[in-house]
This record gives structure tokens, sequence and C-alpha cells, in this order.
């Protein structure tokens, strides 16, 4: 079986590579129907789909692989990442929601007990909103949903509940329906929850305009009587949208660079870095304008600077409405401002009106299983607020997304229209006098004529990294006291000398002849995204940095801040272009040399061992000239026992009184994982029950160092339900630099283990856990 296996998947990556993908499925076809129940072969039947976009389908390959064998680590750990995605961690916590069901079902009860008695479902996830309009009594009720993996998981969640025969399932987008292809006839109640943190995010307004247009029968007008089945109506009727000025340190420093100097690096004034969140309209994909937060649970809080004020409002029943919205000219804001602080971000929520008695509102200020639209605010001038002064924003509709762009500050003392206003608005200086006017001309003037702009969009995790001091101090200091290790004589010496003709040098000695004439240290950084260590890295005396970043806007950013710190050109390489093949990144700087030092990405931003780190790590080792380092040079796991609520209701549906009787939480909770990934510790809601204690070593200097598999005794410090094991690392880089991932200024968020069923400890108890690392997966398990 074992060469069976071997050939067929030799096969399979020769026919990958010459790109034959209908000979490689059909291979593994065949395979499957020789070996139905090889968990390997499906497994990598899945891989295969998986790296071609196919997730869906993968997803039942790795399913059924896991079944089959349910202690097969690699199939389990590639289902846990594809559940992911496949099942959005918010349907656990929206179904978990007991206040959100009970309101949703009245008004469906109210609508049907009215006379709406065909019901079409939009968006219908696990089906609930449809279960709710038969048990109601609808006579007909049809629901569609687009996601293969959730129709397939409604069919069997209405079976289960007897519901099969009474609802009819499309597996299809509503924009798709027809009638009466699809449908016999127009409805009388469409009922859906196809609304995001900024109300708009999933199509609810095109989706409403073809509903109207060709599934729902005629709205009633104003003063007509008579009975609703005659009539169309949607739950939910309509929303008002809410907005708030904040203070938040957490978003300023996962979307704006705070700071001009990076552990001596000059950030230069000609490169902006943008969040994704904040690009402008004309980016070529829609993203979306926001970000998500749940506010009452963001780490060190927020602080309102203005008093809540409404945006909009929508009448999800009238048609005209919903069809002006995109093509609305932007409404102009200005809200005064009645705290000092630092204005962050505009947050947003809504009140979602089902009916005239019924209302859920996603607040922060609510128990609600909602989080926030945030919008940061970037590029202003200044971004002090005081009392006396109004924000001032432009709220649109444009492209189905709720928009706030043109944020700025009007002050007390500027009656112009045009304050501290976006830079990237330059048609607003027309209503500035003139004077302003040429004063800015001249200043452009002045400026160098050649500067080049750069934008440069970089995730927010990359920015949150960039604001990380101690992060690029520790690795200033270790690649220093590694390359000082190194040099016969030091090269910190004519550093200091050089630095002190310009204080903008980059300090490589070229003054020094003896050092020029000396091979340079060759330093690789093949950490995940944007990096600028490379160039911390060629300040630190004769370095040849090599970065491994992809993108072109990364570049010419890397090449700017290169040109702003005087390194002289060339110093640093762009490695991307030295390799043939991607996956070979790990190879000699030249035939006949090797790396000084290697900088691996170990831990993911998620808070996960990255994949293949070891294997990665292996390879690197013999990629060093002797006395040369990887850094980290290794990782210790750190966990503790906590009691979590929140943690469980977002990993699993409580059982069946969440979804008011009807049975769901066995179906969707085979998509249940048992990581929990970014997560914010500091801001958790949860019981600590011990003091941390250390759970791994991985070691990627000394690999017999390593524990990939061990016992850990941990002891009760406080009585409770231990729901879960949050864990986190410390870096080091050496014996004595080490960076924590939990710390205030990290980049990178924290993971859990949820354990399937919790177990109750006393104070003064010892609990065995069994903790096993295998690729990126740590399994943790309690010993009874």
């Amino acid at each position: 079986m074992e060469t069976f296996q071997y050939t067929l998947f030799r096969w399979a990556e020769e026919l990958d590579a010459l790109n034959r993908i209908q000979d490689l499925l059909g291979c593994y076809e065949q395979a499957l129907e020789l070996f139905p129940d090889d968990e390997v072969i499906c497994n990598s039947m899945g891989e295969h789909l998986f790296r071609m976009g196919f997730r869906d389908e993968a997803a039942g390959y790795f399913h059924k692989a896991v079944k089959l064998n349910p202690d097969f680590s690699d199939a389990k750990e590639n289902f846990y990442r594809v559940a992911n995605w496949l099942v959005e961690r918010w349907h656990f916590i929206m179904l978990n929601d007991t206040k959100r069901n009970t309101i949703y079902n009245a008004a469906i009860q109210k609508a049907v007990r009215l006379g709406s008695k065909s019901v079409l479902d939009i968006g219908a996830g696990t089906g609930i909103l449809s279960m709710f309009a038969k048990k109601a009594g609808a006579h007909s009720v049809y629901a569609c949903e687009l996601s293969k993996t959730m129709y397939e998981l409604a069919c069997d969640v209405m079976a289960a509940n007897k519901m099969e025969a009474g609802i009819k399932l499309l597996h299809m987008k509503s924009l798709d329906i027809e009638i009466p292809k699809h449908i016999p006839e127009r409805v009388s109640l469409v009922v859906t929850e196809t609304v995001d943190a900024g109300l708009f995010g999933e199509g609810i307004v095109e989706s409403l305009i073809h509903a109207w247009e060709h599934l729902l029968l005629q709205p009633k007008t104003k003063g007509e009587s008579g009975n609703c089945e005659k009539y169309g109506k949607v739950i939910p009727a309509s929303a008002v949208v809410f907005g708030m000025a904040v203070e938040c340190i957490e978003i300023r420093r996962h979307h704006r660079v705070d700071i001009k100097d990076i552990a001596g690096i000059h950030l230069p004034t000609n490169v902006k870095f943008q969040s994704p969140a904040s690009s402008s309209v004309d980016t070529e994909e829609t993203t979306e304008p926001y970000t998500t937060e749940k506010m009452n649970q963001v780490r060190g809080g927020y602080l309102a600077l203005t008093e809540c004020f409404e945006i909009m409002t929508v009448d999800f029943n009238n048609l005209q409405e919903l069809k002006s919205l995109a093509s609305k000219k932007p409404d102009k804001i200005g809200i005064p401002v009645i705290k000092e602080g630092t204005l962050d971000a505009i947050m947003v929520w809504f009140v979602l009106q089902l009916d005239d008695e019924h209302s859920l509102s996603t607040s922060p200020s609510e128990e609600t299983c909602w989080e926030q639209a945030v919008y940061p605010v970037q590029d202003l001038a200044d971004y002090g607020i005081k009392p006396g002064d109004h924000v001032m924003m432009e709220v649109s509709c444009q492209d189905c997304y709720l928009r706030i762009q043109s944020i700025s500050v009007l002050g007390l003392e500027c009656e112009m229209d045009v304050a501290k206003s976006f830079t990237q608005n330059k048609d607003l200086l027309s209503s500035g006098n003139e004077a302003e006017l040429c004063s800015a001309l001249a200043n452009l003037q002045t400026s160098k004529p050649d500067a080049v702009e750069q934008t440069c969009v970089l995730e927010s995790t990359e920015i949150a990294l960039l604001n990380n001091i101690p992060y690029h101090e520790g690795f200033k200091m270790a690649m220093r006291k590694v390359l000082s290790s190194l040099t016969p004589e030091k090269p910190c010496q004519t550093m200091d000398t050089h630095c002190q003709n310009n204080d903008m040098s980059s300090g490589t000695g070229q003054s020094n002849t003896v050092q020029s004439i000396l091979e340079p240290f060759y330093v690789l950084d093949v950490s995940e995204g944007f990096s600028i260590l490379p160039i911390i890295a060629g300040t630190l005396g004769q370095v040849k940095p090599y970065s491994s970043v992809e993108k072109d806007q990364h570049r010419i950013a890397l090449d700017l801040i290169s040109e702003a710190n005087h390194f002289p050109k060339e110093t640093l390489e762009f490695w991307l272009r030295h390799v043939e093949d991607e996956s070979a990144m790990l190879q000699r700087p030249k035939s006949d040399k090797l790396w000084s030092i290697i900088i691996l990405d170990v831990i993911e931003p998620s808070g996960l061992i990255q994949q293949e780190i070891m294997e990665k790590a292996a390879i690197s080792r013999c990629l060093l000239q002797s006395g040369g380092k990887i850094f980290p040079q290794y990782v210790l796991m750190f966990g503790l026992l906590v009691e979590s609520q929140t943690l469980l209701e977002e990993n699993a549906v409580q059982g069946t009184e969440r979804t008011l009787g009807l049975n769901i939480a066995p179906f969707i909770n085979q998509f249940q994982v048992p990581i929990r990934v970014f997560l914010d510790l500091s801001s958790l809601p949860c019981i600590p029950l011990s003091k941390p204690v250390e759970l791994l070593r991985l070691d990627l200097m000394t690999p017999y160092l390593n524990t990939s598999n061990r016992e850990v005794k941990v002891h009760i410090c406080k009585s409770g339900r231990v729901t879960a094991v949050p864990f986190w690392y410390h870096m080091y880089l050496d014996e004595e630099i080490w960076l924590d991932t939990s710390s205030e200024a990290s980049h990178w968020k924290q993971a859990a283990v949820v354990l399937d069923n919790p177990i109750q400890v006393e104070m003064g108890e010892e609990l065995v856990l069994s903790v096993q690392h295998h690729k990126s997966n740590v399994s943790i398990t309690v010993k009874q």
C-alpha cells in the first residue's frame, strides 16, 4: 500500500508540474475508487484541491480523512485551517445569542400571524430563520444559501428537525432565483440577516432591490388596509446607523505608523504607510473600507471624543430608497467634539428595526454578539482635537459599502472649510483662500523636485510590527553581537567615527579601508510580510543584507528608506530576484559563501507556530558560516489554564436552548476547531485558574533540545472550570535578548486550545497536560 501511495503522489507531482490538472484529479479519483477508505489519499486529494482554490471540495476530503482516522495529524490540521474559512466563527456566536434568536423569532411569528404565509429566507446559513417561519405556521417556506458547506449543513439540520418536506432549500444566490423556475410565485415575506458590522457589507441592498423587483409581492401603501397575505414586506424593516469619534491606542498602533525612527533607521516623509481599511475608493480590489472590533473588549479600551450621532437611516421596505442609496451624493456631517484627545477612528454600529416593536442593537454598550465597524483615521497633519472643534466627514454608500471619508478637523480658531484636512483631498484646497493656496504651492516648489512619493499599503499586523520598538531594538542588539563575534576587529568603532561626520550615515564603515577589503557578512531575512530588519542589519558594519519581500510597492518603500538613510546604492538586495524558485528560498548567498545571520518567522500573527518551521531551521543550519546564527535561536511556549465562557461560545453552539429548541448544535459543531486564534489575552473575558507554565521548547539552533512532546504538571491556584488553555511565546534571539509575544507592544496575537469538555478543578490540585507539536499544530490534552 505504501508503494502505491508513493507512486501516486510522485505521479501527481509530475502532472501538477505539467499543469495537467484534469489528469491529476482523474488519477486521484481512480485511486479513491480502489481505496475509498484510505485517509492518506483522501487528505492528499484535499491538499491538491485546496491549492487550486476549491476550498469547499477540499474540506470534504479533509473531513472524510479525519473521520476515517481521528488521529491523523496532517488531515486534522488541514481540516482545522479550512473549517475556520468554511464556517466562519460568527455562526457559533450568533447561534449562541439567545436574545437575537428570540427577537427574530418573535418578529417572524408576528408577521406570519398577520397573514404573511409565504416566506423566502435569503442567506439561510443553518436555516434557523426558515425554521422559525415554518414553526410559526407559514404555508410555503423557501430558503437560499450560496455556500456549499452551509447549504449541506442546512439540509441536515432541517432533516433532523423534521422540516425538510416543509422548506424548499436552494443552493444559489437570491439574485439568480427565477419565478416559476425555482419558486412558484412571489412571496409575502422576505427574512434575512445578510448584514455585517458595517450593515451593507454582505450585499443586503442589492439582494433586496432584486427581491422587490422579482420575488416579493407589492408593498402595502400607507393607509391601505387588508390582509398582509396580498402584500410584500421585509424583516428587518429598517435600520438606523450611528457613529462616534474615539481615541483608541490599539486601533492607532494597527493603522498608523506613529514613529519617525525605528532602531536608528529614519522613516522619510515620502513613504506613506496605510492600512487596507483606509485605502481610498479607487484601489483596484474592493476591500471593506473598515475593520471590525468588539470595542468593549479592545485592549486598553477607548475614549469617546464626541456624542453618539446618527449617520443615516435606511428603509428596507422602500424600493426607491434602496435604489437611490448607491447613487446618492455623499452627505457632509460635522460633529462637535466634547472631550480632548487623539482622533483615532470613527466607530459605527446600528439598530436593526425588525418591525415596529422588535429591534436589535449592535452598540458596544449592549450585550451583543456583534462587533462594531471601525474606520481608522489617517493622513491628518494633527490628530489632537479638543472641545470646540468639529470632526467633519463625508458619508456615502457607494458599491454597497458604508463609506466614511474625507475625515478632517475643523478648529474653533479656523472658520475655513479646510482645516487639518486629509492630505489626499487636494481638490478641497479650492475652497480655501488664495493666500493659503499660494503658500501651499510655494511649499511644493521648495521641496525636492525629484522626491518620489510612495504609498505602501500594509496589513494591520505589519503596521503594528513597525510600531513595535522592542522588537527592532532587540534584533539590532542581537545582530550586532553576532557580527561583532565574527569580526576580527570591531566594526562598531568604524561605525561610530563614521557617524560623527554625518548623523544620517548608515555607518557601513566605508572610510575604513581594511574593512572595505574584507568580505561582507551576508544576512538573510525570510520573515513574512514587510520587514525593515535588513536595513537595520545594513547599519551594523560591512553587511550585505537580503530582504525577501515580494510586493513591488514594498520594495520601492524599502529602497526609499535605504536612500533616506544614506545607504550606498545596491547595499540592500531583494533575495527573490536571485532565487529561481520561491519554494527554494533557503540556499547559499553565493556558491562559495554562507550566511552569517538568517532571520526566520517562527510565529504567525494569529498566534500559531508557522508551518514547517523546524524543517526550515534544519536547512538554515546547513547554510550558516561557523559562528553564524538563526534568529530566533529558540522559542519557549507558555500557557495557563482559564475559565472563559466567551471562548466556549465562540467555539461551539451550547445545546438546543440557545437555538430555542431547534436541533442545530450537533451539525454545526462538526466544524468546531479546538484552537482559537487571533486572541487578545489581555482583554479576553476569563478567570485565570493557574500561573503561566512553560509548555514547549522549539530550538532552531540546537535541535536535540527540542521538546515536541511532553507532559507538564500545572498547579491550580483557583477553583473553577477549566475551559481553555491560552498560549503565547518568548522568542530568544540569544540568551539575554528575548521578545514576549503577549506584551503590550507585540504585533502578534495569542491563541488558545479550547477543551472539548470543561474540567472542574479545586485550588491546590495538580493537572497534567500532554502537549504535542506537529507542523504548526499544537495539541494540548488534559490527562485525568
